[in-house]
């Protein structure tokens, strides 16, 4: 807490009992006016501004993504942000928000876990410049072989209809933790099979560490996916798709959803032959966070 900052979480109503107290007595009206035009104090959030993890070279990182976002787009080719939206439970469970009915809408009184009938992780794909989204949607774990497979499931279901001629090279935007974090060897792995499947370069840009709030998807699409899941019982992985496959806006973002063919399961390794060849290329500048896998075999 800033100590220059004069505040209080009272309402006028409480300072007024407080003053009449004391002997003092005003109506909560004043008190009111006391606070906003003569102490100049406004009601205000806390704002989450402060940066808890600070990574060296932050700006220069955020610089170097704008300068690839831009030549991506000069070019005609892919800029996609990537990411895991929140899990949730599947069941008859109880979820915020309001929707038109005629008639009450039940849930039980306490969500407990064990009686879930499963738990859905949603991966979800957004294509910057076209504005439109994908999201795969599984009932396993949140893995780099999901992540991998939601962006093949996306150019398989998307994007070969909007980029032609075929480009020759995909950008992937995603933050440092994750299925898709940029210490996780497996995920450098599943990028390399992804290159070789889609016969295309995937290079990869992380935000720095503490910064996924700023990657596109974030603000651009998960915001209005959620917006579609409001008030909606997910009691199965087909209510879920159908439902984020609604997301609609006026500037033109649509979703499409599509459930996954398999389970996703953990405690999985990259290969030792994978390490010992190790076919990333990795760029001069903070390369843990930049680098890309070629179609090519080494």
């Amino acid at each position: 807490m800033n100590p220059d900052i004069r505040w209080t979480n009272r309402s006028p109503s409480d300072i007024c009992e407080a003053l009449v107290a004391r002997g003092f007595y005003v109506w909560p009206q004043t008190v009111r006016r006391i606070l906003q035009e003569d102490l100049d104090l406004g009601l205000r959030q806390a704002c989450k501004i402060e940066t808890t993890c600070h990574y060296p070279d932050r700006n220069a990182q955020f610089e170097y993504i704008a300068e690839l976002r831009e030549r991506f787009h000069d070019c005609g080719r892919p800029v996609l942000s990537i990411d895991t939206k929140k899990k949730e439970k599947l069941g008859d469970f109880y979820r915020p928000g309001a929707a038109w009915t005629d008639g009450f809408v039940t849930a039980p009184d306490h969500d407990f876990p064990s009686q879930a009938t499963g738990k859905l992780t949603p991966y979800g794909v957004y294509d910057v410049g076209a504005n439109q989204g994908f999201m795969l949607l599984s009932t396993g774990a949140d893995t780099a072989e999901l992540a991998c497979e939601a962006v093949r499931q996306w150019w398989c279901r998307v994007g070969q209809y909007n980029y032609r001629p075929r480009p020759r090279e995909i950008l992937l935007l995603c933050d440092c933790g994750g299925s898709n974090s940029y210490r996780q060897y497996l995920f450098k792995q599943e990028l390399k099979h992804l290159a070789m499947r889609l016969k295309m370069t995937i290079r990869v840009a992380h935000y720095p560490p503490g910064c996924s709030k700023y990657n596109p998807i974030e603000h651009r699409m998960f915001c209005h996916v959620s917006r579609s899941l409001r008030g909606v019982i997910l009691d199965r992985l087909e209510t879920a798709a159908h439902y984020i496959g609604q997301t609609r806006t006026l500037t033109g973002l649509k979703v499409l959803a599509e459930k996954a063919r398999q389970i996703y399961v953990k405690a999985q390794k990259a290969t030792t032959e994978f390490l010992e060849r190790m076919p990333i290329f990795f760029d001069k500048n903070r390369p843990e966070l930049n680098y890309w896998a070629t179609p090519y075999e080494y």
